[in-house]
Parts: C-alpha cells; sequence; structure tokens
C-alpha cells in the first residue's frame, strides 16, 4: 500500500507545471501563509487564502497546466510583462486583470489603475507605485520606461507588504516606501539600473527581505554584497530555469 501511494505521489509530481517549486518563499501573515513562487525573469506566482494571484504572465514563461488565477498584474506594455495570449490562458470567468491604461488598451478586461491609486480585491489591498527610468535611456533619449506608463504593485495583505517593482530605476517613489515586508527588485541594464544601484535604491527604504528579479544577465551576488551589514535580508532566487 505504501509503495502504491507512494508511486500516485510521483505520478502526481511529474503531471505539475515545470514551477521552481523548491524557490517558492512562504511568508507568515495574520490571515495565513503567503506563498510566492518565481516562474520566470518577472513572472510569479502568489498563493494565499485560497486564491491565486498572477504577475507579468509572459513568454517564455511556462505556464501550461497552470490552473488559472482569480487575479492577475501587469506592470507594463512590453512582451516580457503583458501577454494577452497568457492572460487568456490562465483566466477564468471570475478572473480579474488590473494594469495601468496603457495596458488595458490590448488587455481589454483588464481594469485601468493610475500610478498611486488603490484597489482591493479579496482581502488584499493592491496600491500602484510609479515605475520609470530616470537616467537609463534609449540612445534618442527617450526613457524605456516613461514615468505614469507603467505600475510598480505594493500588495498588502494580513498585516504585511509585498512590493513588485516592475522595470523601473530606484525613483523617489520607491525610496519613499515604508514598512515593505518583501521587495521584489530589477536589475538589468539597459531597461533598468546595475545591482549596485538596486541595492543603494532599496537601503533607502529598508525592507525586511530583499529579493531580485528581471535580473538576466547581471551578477546579483553584487547586489547581495552592496547589502551586507544593514540587516536586510536578501534572498537569490532562480527565475531562469534551464
Amino acid at each position: 500500500m505504501r509503495k502504491f501511494a507512494t508511486a500516485l505521489l510521483f505520478t502526481a509530481a511529474l503531471a505539475l507545471p515545470a514551477l521552481a517549486a523548491d524557490q517558492t518563499q512562504t511568508f507568515a501573515t495574520s490571515k495565513g501563509a503567503v506563498a510566492i513562487t518565481p516562474i520566470y525573469h518577472a513572472t510569479a506566482r502568489i498563493t494565499a487564502g485560497g486564491d491565486t494571484i498572477y504577475i507579468d504572465p509572459a513568454k517564455p514563461a511556462k505556464i501550461d497546466g497552470m490552473a488559472p488565477g482569480g487575479l492577475i498584474l501587469i506592470t507594463d506594455i512590453h512582451g516580457d510583462h503583458m501577454d494577452a495570449d497568457d492572460v487568456k490562458a490562465l483566466s477564468n470567468a471570475g478572473t480579474v486583470v488590473i494594469a495601468p491604461a496603457a495596458v488595458a488598451k490590448t488587455i481589454t478586461q483588464a481594469k485601468a489603475l493610475a500610478n498611486g491609486a488603490t484597489t482591493d480585491w479579496h482581502g488584499w489591498k493592491i496600491t500602484a507605485v510609479p515605475m520609470y527610468n530616470i537616467t537609463h535611456n534609449q540612445p534618442s533619449g527617450q526613457p524605456f520606461h516613461d514615468k505614469g506608463r507603467g505600475n510598480g504593485y505594493v500588495l498588502s495583505y494580513g498585516g504585511k507588504n509585498f512590493y513588485f517593482a516592475g522595470d523601473t530605476e530606484g525613483v523617489p517613489e520607491m525610496r519613499a516606501l515604508k514598512n515593505i515586508d518583501v521587495a521584489f527588485i530589477p536589475m538589468n541594464l539597459p531597461y533598468t539600473m546595475t545591482p549596485t544601484e538596486a541595492a543603494d535604491a532599496v537601503k533607502a527604504f529598508h525592507p525586511k527581505v530583499a529579493i531580485p528579479y528581471h535580473y538576466k544577465g547581471q551578477d546579483i551576488n553584487q547586489f547581495k554584497a552592496a547589502l551586507a551589514g544593514t540587516g536586510i535580508e536578501v534572498r537569490l532566487l532562480e527565475w531562469y530555469p534551464s
């Protein structure tokens, strides 16, 4: 009987989507555990209280076989953050999509949320935080990310605040954040910032935990080294599974 049960568990494990399951981070809140799983690059899954939330589902993140989410959050119009087909694949009749107005032009079912605005969903408070470039711009001088176009998000649940910064530099609005428990911070050039610049921004708002994401091609150990001795816990996760 034990062998049979073990075989069933093994078969079920094989049937799961190709998530980096061992990378799931679990955080205690007054409403119960929040589990956050990196999928790829800027794509993540959050589960809490029986609900599932997806952040920026977009190719080449592997979402085949994943259950639909009750909420999908999109940060920007770029293809590594916004993918209409992936949003459709992870949606059902009750799925709520929240995004900046620029995204809602393409993802027509999206509810637009402007920088600085808040909304509520199933016990979560969702606050849109500006994300944009200051110094890292295109050769023409045009920012890769214009101020006001995209959203980072602070997700508040059970007394804890989770920040997904999106594509941004260490802008004043990030540096002014308060009481962030977990911060997901991008660091890749030329689109956002270097690991050292990211660490400098994180020092300004001092989250309890900082996790690099959206970092392809960068040495995230530099980020960790730059925060040594600050009291900020740095967790290095694998966002680019082979």
